[in-house]
């Protein structure tokens, strides 16, 4: 089966590229093939369309209810083996449908909204430990900030020994496989050998274990002491019913809550890193973002409305911008075509794997001008497409969190350029790297803050009500 411009590469250079550099790889590629090429960095090693043409893209995401494409989440065996089987990402059709519909209501609407004030204590009690005058890793922070939030959401608290020990055991798995190797271990079956706890896989199995312990141990007592008052989403999950009445099982539950607990925050930590930065390497888009919030404060002195944080156009533009240059996921998942159809004037057969490529759609000239450019502007003066801008993905595999990620970036940033000043230890420019299954900054940005911007009165973000806690 001919498939469009197979790229010229060694199929073993190509698989170590993918791991150790995948954005040259996928520049390299671009610049020699255009926007529809071949490579062979499927999870199994089988070749795979990579396609970044907006027209394509839409004809491919659209084409999820058409019969034309399917997006199998068996296809998803790199998520499957690190969330479990039955996680939202790894199931198929209806299932995939069913679990997705029980899990919405969570991140959507006034449920998301009430989420506000536990997002601004969190970030309050993180930020107010760093110490004025001495320089830290803005990543470990937003990490901090972005981890306690997904384990309170999750399971309505952020204090004790549970949720100490749940984010220090989540910690160290995202440290186990955030490298190149890390990522090769779980996209590679062959790599995945237990040979005891001092090996990669080994020490993954085994903290998976501890977690489970966990999750199984925190379902198994809301299972007995059911409490219709609280409002976490465990308990959204535990309360839902799909169409025939039937409950999510402790294994859905556990590979959902695994899903949420680790993606809920990864994606969400890099990409306020990465706003973070260019706020501060960029002094006039800190300029311009800091004299909005500012004027944000003068219709809410003691406490802003969400509402009007969440529609403030420069922070959102500002959002988008930093979503857009380095996206967190490099592409969206895959898709299968089912029925013999034209891609980009190439005729693709049923079988043949398609990848949309995101980095790539969104470093497109004709796009984006100067598309190297942090440039915030881009997304007041024009509206783009789902499909030139699609950070989060599309169709039905697009991720179920992105408002409440792009929610959670604008409450952080708020509330931390409000009260503080900060600045960046080092000009230097940063790159992206892969960082397990993601792209992140190559290199620390280190940051310090030079003192309190406002006064007390800025503490505080309204919100509809509370997270209930244990």
């Amino acid at each position: 089966m001919a498939l469009p411009n197979p790229v010229k590469i060694p199929t073993f250079v190509q698989i170590v590229r993918w791991f150790v550099s995948p954005l040259s790889l996928l520049e390299e590629c671009a610049k020699n093939y255009g926007d529809i090429f071949t490579l062979c960095i499927s999870p199994q090693l089988t070749p795979v369309v990579i396609v970044s043409n907006p027209i394509a893209l839409q004809q491919i995401l659209t084409g999820d209810s058409s019969g034309n494409f399917t997006a199998p989440g068996y296809q998803n065996s790199t998520f499957g083996c690190l969330f479990g089987p039955s996680s939202l990402i790894a199931i198929d059709s209806t299932e995939h449908q069913r679990q997705r519909q029980l899990l919405t209501p969570a991140f959507h609407g006034d449920r998301m909204r009430s989420y506000a004030g536990a997002i601004n204590d969190i970030t309050e009690v993180i930020i107010r430990n760093l110490e004025i005058g001495k320089s830290f890793s803005i990543r470990d922070v937003t990490q901090a900030i972005s981890l306690r939030t997904i384990v309170k959401l999750v399971f309505g608290f952020y204090e004790g020994d549970s949720a100490k020990q749940m984010e220090n055991l989540l910690n160290q798995m995202l440290n186990n496989i955030s490298s190149p190797g890390g990522a090769a271990m779980l996209y590679l079956g062959f790599l995945q050998k237990d040979w005891g706890s001092w090996s990669p896989w080994g020490k993954h199995i085994k903290l998976q274990q501890e977690i489970d312990n966990l999750l199984y141990s925190e379902i198994q007592e809301r299972r007995k002491q059911a409490d219709t008052s609280r409002t976490d989403i465990l308990s959204l999950m535990m309360s839902a019913r799909g169409e025939n009445g039937e409950s999510m099982s402790d294994q859905e539950l556990r590979d959902e809550l695994l899903t949420l607990l680790i993606a809920g925050q990864e994606t969400t930590a890099t990409a306020l890193a990465w706003a973070f930065y260019w706020i501060h390497k960029l002094p006039a888009v800190g300029e311009k973002l800091l004299a909005e919030i500012d004027s944000l404060y003068e219709d809410f002195p003691d406490n802003p409305d969400i509402n009007a944080i969440n529609k403030l156009p420069y922070l959102n533009a500002v959002c988008c911008e930093t979503l857009r240059i380095y996206p967190v996921g490099m592409q969206t998942f895959l898709r299968r075509v089912e029925k013999p159809l034209q891609i980009s004037g190439y005729d693709l057969q049923p079988g043949t794997l398609l990848y949309g490529n995101i980095y790539l759609t969104h470093q497109r000239q004709d796009l984006y001008p100067e598309p190297k450019k942090f440039r915030p502007e881009r997304f007041l003066e024009k509206q783009f497409s789902p499909y030139e801008f699609l950070p989060f993905g599309g169709g039905v595999r697009r991720c179920i969190g992105a408002a409440f990620a792009l929610f959670e970036m604008k409450v952080v940033l708020v509330k931390i350029l409000s009260a503080y000043s900060l600045t960046l230890v080092d000009n230097i420019e940063v790159k992206p790297k892969r960082r397990g299954l993601v792209t992140a900054p190559a290199s620390p940005i280190n940051m310090l803050i030079t003192g309190r911007r406002n006064s007390s009165n800025r503490n505080s973000i309204s919100q509809d009500s509370s997270i209930a806690t244990t």
